[in-house]
């Protein structure tokens, strides 16, 4: 299933280590970037409910030429559908608008740590899908240690991914030790550095892939500063969801399963972690 590596959850089941990420992609265009990601190999498409392109998501599966046996996907809870009867409503309005039967990962798309108790209630649906065989995998995204420690302390499964914001100014490394510890997958949201990319100057101390250190890697090894990062993602054991709509990068963001970093250069790049963080803060996240 997929180009590159696979990783397996803790319940067995399998997912592409690299996939497609289509936060911020419009209506218009998220079909298309589906269906140009699938037909160049990618095996996982990462939507959510909040993302308001579910519908597209699966119009571009089912657009493509590849078989939905051959395609893993996830979409995930918005808070502002947190509690147990409202997520088994939401979770079938996702079903609907994907056009499938059943999703390969279903994710909380965030703590909500002032009403945590809805967090918990939202989890147990969560544990209903997947006994139901209407979810694969369940998991969630951006929790700390902490909030995952909370979490299975009142829960009966133990999340299969955690997806959280991780790039090489963003490394999250106590995070990604918890989850090796825990059996929990680790997976990048903005895996190039994104967010900050967009806000920044457009100086290396901003931009990731105008750091020294990651363009004299891409000289190195002949490929961009992105694919230098996204391999420095596969390289740590984490799966990496770049975002794009455009055919050509694309198809440039999987081409790097012919390479891969000595130890010494993910360390390198490893250290370039400044500590900022691009996105909401998990521990004040709201419902929206």
């Amino acid at each position: 299933m997929g180009i590159g590596p696979s990783l397996t959850f803790n319940n067995g089941v399998e997912m592409p280590a690299f996939g497609l990420g289509v936060f911020q992609s419009s209506k218009e265009d998220t079909a298309a970037a589906v269906r140009t990601a699938l037909e160049a190999g990618y095996g996982l498409i990462d939507t959510a409910a909040g993302y308001q392109n579910e519908a597209e998501v699966g119009k571009g599966i089912r657009d493509s030429s590849v078989a939905r046996s051959e395609i893993f996907i996830t979409t995930k809870l918005r808070t502002r559908d947190f509690g147990y009867e409202s997520a088994l409503r939401a979770f079938d309005a996702s079903l609907t608008e994907l056009g499938v039967d059943v999703v390969d990962l279903y994710l909380l798309h965030w703590p909500v740590p002032r009403i945590f108790e809805n967090t918990v209630a939202s989890w147990r649906a969560c544990e209903r899908f997947l006994a139901e065989g209407r979810a694969r995998a369940i998991g969630v995204c951006n929790f700390t240690p902490a909030q995952l420690s909370t979490l299975m302390e009142q829960t009966e499964v133990v999340p299969a991914l955690n997806q959280i914001e991780l790039h090489p100014f963003f490394v999250q490394a106590d995070h990604s030790e918890t989850h090796r510890k825990l059996g929990i997958v680790t997976q990048a949201w903005s895996p190039i550095g994104g967010i900050q990319r967009y806000r920044g100057d457009g100086s290396a101390e901003r931009d990731p892939l105008r750091h020294p250190v990651i363009a004299e890697l891409a000289r190195k090894y002949g490929k961009t500063p992105a694919q230098v990062v996204l391999r420095w993602q596969l390289d740590l054991g984490h799966s990496p969801i770049p975002k794009s709509i455009n055919p050509q990068r694309i198809l440039e963001n999987a081409d790097i399963f012919d390479f891969a970093l000595l130890p010494e250069e993910v360390a390198a790049v490893s250290a370039l972690d400044t500590g900022h963080r691009g996105g909401p803060d998990p521990n004040t996240h709201g419902p929206t």
